[in-house]
């Protein structure tokens, strides 16, 4: 059986998980979903050095701290800069990453340069207006995909914002993570932003596979998304 490690994305904390973990526990795995520094029940630790490289080590960190192995490290969003990150430091201990509508990123690349334009520029407008030069506010949950009521009412509540440090800090890796097998989830039911990402993931040889729901499909399909990380995993 494998040990999953659920990251999430920007804005949301590892409860954002809590509709999918019980899922792949069923199924016999073990299952992680930390909160990266800075975000959601670890709020009060933000500053504006929290970066990439912070969230980096929060998952090295566990993975350590639990002697897992076997694992499959799934980064949700934003969190695909975090996983490829992880990867570089500590492939020995992965069996695979998986890319949920999220980053692929290569060694020097910040998040915010592989957003397409619009985005890229709402992001650093945001920022350097009610982000006080240093955080990203909560985007909008319809932008994301989310429609259905109860959805939005359960996140709106939970969702903090985000350093802008981990947007603009480049990843930093050596190639050891290379060797750790990828796959990639795009979510098709929204403005897909991933697609270029889904494209690279393609083009590396990683196999790509779709859900039709929106970007938080942890929210919106759990099932589907239980699913396919248990067929991912035992690929």
């Amino acid at each position: 059986m494998s040990t999953f490690v659920l990251v999430h994305g920007a804005w949301h904390g590892g409860w954002v998980w809590q509709r999918v973990a019980p899922l792949l526990r069923a199924a016999g795995h073990e299952v992680h979903a930390p909160t990266l520094t800075g975000v959601s029940d670890r709020a009060h630790l933000l500053t504006p050095q929290v970066g990439l490289g912070t969230h980096i080590q929060d998952v090295v960190a566990l993975i350590e701290a639990h002697d897992a192995r076997d694992v499959v490290l799934v980064g949700h969003s934003y969190a695909g800069q975090v996983v490829t990150g992880a990867a570089d430091r500590i492939g020995d201990r992965l069996t695979r990453r998986v890319h949920l509508d999220a980053f692929v990123g290569d060694d020097g690349e910040p998040a915010i340069d592989m957003l397409p334009a619009d985005v890229a520029g709402h992001y650093r407008e945001s920022v350097a207006g009610p982000g006080f030069g240093w955080l990203i506010p909560v985007r909008s949950l319809s932008v994301l995909g989310v429609t259905e009521r109860a959805d939005v009412d359960w996140l709106t509540p939970r969702l903090t914002p985000h350093p802008w440090l981990s947007y603009t800090e480049p990843l930093r890796l050596t190639g050891k993570g290379d060797g750790v097998p990828a796959a990639f989830i795009e979510c098709t039911d929204w403005m897909r932003v991933f697609t270029p990402h889904a494209e690279r993931a393609a083009a590396r040889g990683w196999p790509v596979y779709e859900i039709t729901t929106g970007h938080e499909a942890m929210v919106t399909a759990p099932d589907a998304l239980a699913d396919l990380l248990l067929e991912i995993a035992a690929s």
